[in-house]
Protein backbone atom coordinates (compact mmCIF):
# COMPACT_ATOMS: atom_id res chain seq x y z
CA UNK A 1 0.00 0.00 0.00
CA UNK A 2 1.95 3.60 -1.07
CA UNK A 3 2.12 6.14 1.30
CA UNK A 4 -0.03 8.78 1.71
CA UNK A 5 2.28 12.25 0.38
CA UNK A 6 -0.28 14.72 -0.18
CA UNK A 7 0.58 17.70 2.29
CA UNK A 8 -1.78 18.11 4.89
CA UNK A 9 -3.69 22.33 4.24
CA UNK A 10 -3.02 24.60 7.01
CA UNK A 11 -6.31 25.24 9.11
CA UNK A 12 -7.79 28.28 8.10
CA UNK A 13 -10.26 29.19 10.98
CA UNK A 14 -9.06 29.34 14.89
CA UNK A 15 -9.77 26.74 16.84
CA UNK A 16 -7.50 27.15 19.82
CA UNK A 17 -5.88 23.96 19.40
CA UNK A 18 -2.58 23.58 18.64
CA UNK A 19 -1.16 20.38 16.22
CA UNK A 20 1.74 19.77 17.92
CA UNK A 21 1.39 18.01 21.33
CA UNK A 22 1.23 20.61 23.80
CA UNK A 23 2.37 18.32 27.05
CA UNK A 24 5.21 17.26 24.90
CA UNK A 25 6.66 21.17 24.62
CA UNK A 26 6.21 22.02 27.88
CA UNK A 27 8.49 19.18 28.51
CA UNK A 28 10.63 20.58 26.13
CA UNK A 29 10.86 23.89 27.44
CA UNK A 30 11.58 21.99 31.10
CA UNK A 31 14.81 20.61 29.93
CA UNK A 32 15.65 24.07 28.97
CA UNK A 33 17.77 25.42 32.21
CA UNK A 34 17.54 28.72 31.50
CA UNK A 35 14.19 28.77 32.02
CA UNK A 36 12.47 28.64 35.21
CA UNK A 37 8.72 29.03 35.02
CA UNK A 38 6.33 28.91 31.54
CA UNK A 39 3.00 29.39 31.99
CA UNK A 40 0.45 27.66 29.47
CA UNK A 41 -0.40 31.01 27.79
CA UNK A 42 3.33 30.82 26.64
CA UNK A 43 3.61 27.46 26.22
CA UNK A 44 0.52 28.00 23.73
CA UNK A 45 2.25 30.52 21.96
CA UNK A 46 5.69 29.04 21.50
CA UNK A 47 3.62 25.78 20.25
CA UNK A 48 1.77 28.25 17.35
CA UNK A 49 5.17 30.07 16.57
CA UNK A 50 6.44 26.61 15.82
CA UNK A 51 4.03 25.36 13.94
CA UNK A 52 4.54 28.39 11.44
CA UNK A 53 7.72 28.12 11.56
CA UNK A 54 8.02 24.36 10.37
CA UNK A 55 5.46 25.26 8.03
CA UNK A 56 7.34 28.31 6.76
CA UNK A 57 10.52 25.82 6.14
CA UNK A 58 8.43 22.99 4.40
CA UNK A 59 6.89 25.44 2.43
CA UNK A 60 10.34 26.76 1.05
CA UNK A 61 11.94 23.40 1.02
CA UNK A 62 9.18 22.47 -1.71
CA UNK A 63 9.67 25.51 -3.50
CA UNK A 64 13.22 24.45 -4.17
CA UNK A 65 12.02 20.82 -5.27
CA UNK A 66 9.55 22.46 -7.98
CA UNK A 67 12.65 24.40 -9.15
CA UNK A 68 14.67 21.27 -9.99
CA UNK A 69 14.74 20.01 -13.82
CA UNK A 70 12.52 17.16 -12.78
CA UNK A 71 10.18 18.38 -10.17
CA UNK A 72 9.28 16.90 -7.06
CA UNK A 73 6.42 16.26 -5.05
CA UNK A 74 8.21 14.82 -1.79
CA UNK A 75 10.59 17.07 0.32
CA UNK A 76 14.03 15.26 0.31
CA UNK A 77 16.84 16.62 2.66
CA UNK A 78 18.71 18.34 0.00
CA UNK A 79 15.66 20.88 -0.77
CA UNK A 80 15.97 21.68 2.92
CA UNK A 81 19.34 22.20 2.48
CA UNK A 82 18.98 24.04 -0.36
CA UNK A 83 16.81 26.20 1.24
CA UNK A 84 18.85 27.04 4.09
CA UNK A 85 21.92 28.22 2.38
CA UNK A 86 19.24 30.68 -0.12
CA UNK A 87 17.27 32.06 2.09
CA UNK A 88 18.84 34.57 4.13
CA UNK A 89 15.89 34.57 7.25
CA UNK A 90 17.08 30.66 7.98
CA UNK A 91 20.94 31.40 7.79
CA UNK A 92 20.95 30.16 11.69
CA UNK A 93 19.94 26.98 10.54
CA UNK A 94 23.29 26.11 8.53
CA UNK A 95 25.00 23.88 11.23
CA UNK A 96 22.14 22.02 11.49
CA UNK A 97 21.00 21.31 8.16
CA UNK A 98 24.44 21.64 5.99
CA UNK A 99 24.86 21.18 2.63
CA UNK A 100 25.61 17.44 1.46
CA UNK A 101 28.75 17.26 -0.42
CA UNK A 102 29.66 13.73 -2.57
CA UNK A 103 32.29 10.92 -0.74
CA UNK A 104 34.39 11.62 -4.45
CA UNK A 105 34.59 15.18 -3.75
CA UNK A 106 35.43 14.80 -0.14
CA UNK A 107 38.07 12.28 -1.14
CA UNK A 108 39.48 14.46 -3.68
CA UNK A 109 39.72 17.00 -1.58
CA UNK A 110 41.60 15.03 0.91
CA UNK A 111 44.24 13.99 -1.09
CA UNK A 112 44.86 17.21 -3.12
CA UNK A 113 45.64 18.39 0.64
CA UNK A 114 47.70 15.76 1.72
CA UNK A 115 49.67 15.72 -1.33
CA UNK A 116 50.35 19.94 -0.78
CA UNK A 117 51.46 18.75 3.01
CA UNK A 118 53.86 16.00 2.05
CA UNK A 119 54.80 18.03 -0.86
CA UNK A 120 55.96 20.78 1.67
CA UNK A 121 57.34 17.74 3.71
CA UNK A 122 59.45 16.35 0.61
CA UNK A 123 60.54 20.09 -0.47
CA UNK A 124 62.06 20.64 2.99
CA UNK A 125 63.77 17.00 3.33
CA UNK A 126 64.91 17.22 0.15
CA UNK A 127 66.39 20.70 1.76
CA UNK A 128 67.40 19.10 4.35
CA UNK A 129 69.76 16.34 3.06
CA UNK A 130 71.13 18.40 0.69
CA UNK A 131 72.60 20.46 3.92
CA UNK A 132 74.02 17.25 5.55
CA UNK A 133 75.53 15.92 1.92
CA UNK A 134 77.42 19.41 2.00
CA UNK A 135 78.45 18.82 5.22
CA UNK A 136 79.21 15.55 4.67
CA UNK A 137 82.02 16.42 2.05
CA UNK A 138 83.44 18.01 4.25
CA UNK A 139 86.86 15.79 5.12
CA UNK A 140 87.07 15.09 8.71
CA UNK A 141 90.35 14.06 10.96
CA UNK A 142 90.86 10.40 10.22
CA UNK A 143 87.37 9.50 9.19
CA UNK A 144 86.93 8.38 5.39
CA UNK A 145 84.00 9.27 3.47
CA UNK A 146 82.44 5.75 3.34
CA UNK A 147 81.90 6.14 7.36
CA UNK A 148 84.92 3.89 8.26
CA UNK A 149 87.82 5.19 10.64
CA UNK A 150 91.43 5.63 8.49
CA UNK A 151 94.44 3.63 9.55
CA UNK A 152 96.99 5.38 11.89
CA UNK A 153 100.22 7.15 10.72
CA UNK A 154 101.56 6.35 13.96
CA UNK A 155 103.07 2.53 14.05
CA UNK A 156 104.15 3.14 17.89
CA UNK A 157 101.03 3.85 18.98
CA UNK A 158 98.05 1.77 18.64
CA UNK A 159 95.62 1.86 21.50
CA UNK A 160 97.14 4.80 23.25
CA UNK A 161 96.03 8.07 24.32
CA UNK A 162 97.01 9.73 21.34
CA UNK A 163 94.44 7.49 18.99
CA UNK A 164 91.66 7.84 21.62
CA UNK A 165 92.22 11.64 21.56
CA UNK A 166 92.00 11.53 17.86
CA UNK A 167 89.16 9.71 17.47
CA UNK A 168 87.41 11.81 20.33
CA UNK A 169 88.32 15.21 18.79
CA UNK A 170 86.93 13.99 15.08
CA UNK A 171 84.02 12.41 16.57
CA UNK A 172 83.52 15.81 18.17
CA UNK A 173 84.48 17.65 15.15
CA UNK A 174 81.84 14.78 12.77
CA UNK A 175 78.97 15.24 15.46
CA UNK A 176 76.30 16.68 13.62
CA UNK A 177 72.48 16.88 15.90
CA UNK A 178 69.67 18.23 13.03
CA UNK A 179 67.28 20.54 15.16
CA UNK A 180 64.25 19.48 17.05
CA UNK A 181 62.16 21.74 14.21
CA UNK A 182 63.80 18.92 11.57
CA UNK A 183 60.45 18.15 9.32
CA UNK A 184 61.38 14.59 8.77
CA UNK A 185 63.09 12.36 11.79
CA UNK A 186 64.40 9.96 9.09
CA UNK A 187 66.85 12.80 8.65
CA UNK A 188 67.66 12.54 12.53
CA UNK A 189 68.07 8.61 12.75
CA UNK A 190 70.40 8.51 9.75
CA UNK A 191 72.86 10.88 11.26
CA UNK A 192 72.88 9.39 14.40
CA UNK A 193 73.35 5.81 12.65
CA UNK A 194 76.32 7.39 10.99
CA UNK A 195 77.80 8.49 13.87
CA UNK A 196 77.21 5.46 15.52
CA UNK A 197 79.55 3.62 12.49
CA UNK A 198 81.93 6.50 13.13
CA UNK A 199 82.14 5.79 16.92
CA UNK A 200 82.87 2.08 16.29
CA UNK A 201 85.95 1.10 17.31
CA UNK A 202 88.21 0.22 20.19
CA UNK A 203 87.91 1.82 23.55
CA UNK A 204 90.68 3.03 26.47
CA UNK A 205 89.96 0.86 29.59
CA UNK A 206 93.03 2.29 30.72
CA UNK A 207 91.65 4.99 32.91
Amino acid sequence: MPYNTTAIPPRKEVTGQTQLPLTRVKKIIAVDPDINICSNNAAFVITLATEMFVQYLTSTAQNMAKTERKPRRNIQYKDMANAVALQDNLEFLEDIIPKTTSYKDIKGKAAAARARVNGDKSAAAAAAAGASTCEDDRPTDGVLPNGKRAKSSSAGVTNGSATNGASRSSGAGSSKVLSSDAVDPNDQLELEMRQAQEHDGDVDMTG
